[in-house]
């Protein structure tokens, strides 16, 4: 009962923290994000530098409230080989919202901040669209099936229009996340795919596929993380309140010019059968080394 009381206490002060430090970090961020609009290259690259650093700074002070509040111990293996001076895309395996806030934890001042692709259509939601732009969160535009078959001229304009946006990436280190299993990892999930690994949804390759056909020769280094929860999955509540005691991350890094030289991955995936085959079947071998890693480390699914 007291026990109880005091994780509610610490998840409350916790989340109130979280609040304020947003608030205070993104009033200068959307501020700078309008003086981002002023159409001078130099000037924008120097905005640029003034928003990752208050990115990383808000980051900063989240991991500040989590060592605070949460106790929560870390142990992460491989952060050695990483350096903010790099170009990476970073994937990962997907069990909570928590593993964003544990991503953020281990990644923050070891590799440029990390970056998602986000649909086209999201720069339009007010405010925030402003401030994924400004923070250079690459937007993506991609035609469906049937709309390509109503207008074949179009075809290939979407990855074109992809390449064009992150050309500012060229000069600019940038982290590239993806999560490859596309949702969080349930039992229920699992179970309706039939997926063959024990800890891990089916891996999807298109997510991948699409970043590397649209800065593959700007990447460097592939980033595959494995979380695992040794006390069981937890929530955004259970990490703000102190009830999840260890964490362990295992981090593993490979050229992504391996991957291209090797023939594992061509610009041509979605329009060759054969090589989507080979991708997704490089992709599932990884998983299953990733699956078998989480098996050694002895992952459960028990509640907290």
């Amino acid at each position: 009962m007291v026990r109880a009381l005091l994780h509610h206490i610490i998840g409350t002060i916790s989340v109130i923290f979280y609040f304020i430090n947003t608030v205070v970090w993104a009033t200068p961020i959307i501020v700078l994000s309008v003086f981002k609009l002023i159409p001078v290259p130099q000037w924008r690259r120097f905005i640029s530098y003034l928003l990752d650093t208050c990115a990383t700074a808000w980051i900063g002070v989240n991991n500040l409230n989590q060592r605070i509040s949460s106790g929560t111990t870390f142990h992460v293996t491989g952060l050695e080989q990483l350096t903010r001076d790099d170009w990476y895309l970073v994937t990962a395996n997907h069990q909570s919202w928590v593993d964003i806030l544990v991503l953020q934890r281990v990644f923050n001042r070891k590799i440029p901040f990390l970056k998602f692709f986000l649909k086209k259509e999201l720069i339009y939601v007010p405010i925030l669209g402003l401030a994924w732009w400004a923070l250079d969160f690459p937007f993506m535009r991609r035609y469906s099936k049937s709309f390509l078959a109503k207008h074949p001229e179009l075809k290939g304009k979407d990855m074109e229009t992809t390449r064009k946006a992150c050309e500012k990436f060229r000069t600019k280190p940038v982290s590239i996340m993806n999560f490859v299993e596309g949702t969080r990892f349930t039992q229920s999930k699992h179970d309706r795919q039939g997926s063959p690994f024990t800890h891990l949804l089916k891996p999807k390759a298109g997510g991948i596929a699409f970043v590397l056909s649209a800065m593959g020769e700007q990447l460097h280094k592939l980033i595959d993380v494995t979380i695992d929860y040794p006390n069981g999955v937890p929530t955004f509540w259970d990490f703000v309140s102190g009830r999840v005691r260890d964490v362990r991350v295992n981090i593993s890094v490979m050229p992504i010019k391996e991957i291209m030289d090797s023939g594992i991955f061509h610009p041509s995936y979605f329009d060759d059968p054969q090589v989507r085959a080979r991708f997704q079947t490089w992709l599932n071998e990884r998983w299953q080394a990733k699956d078998n890693l989480l098996e050694e480390l002895n992952a459960t699914q028990k509640p907290l």
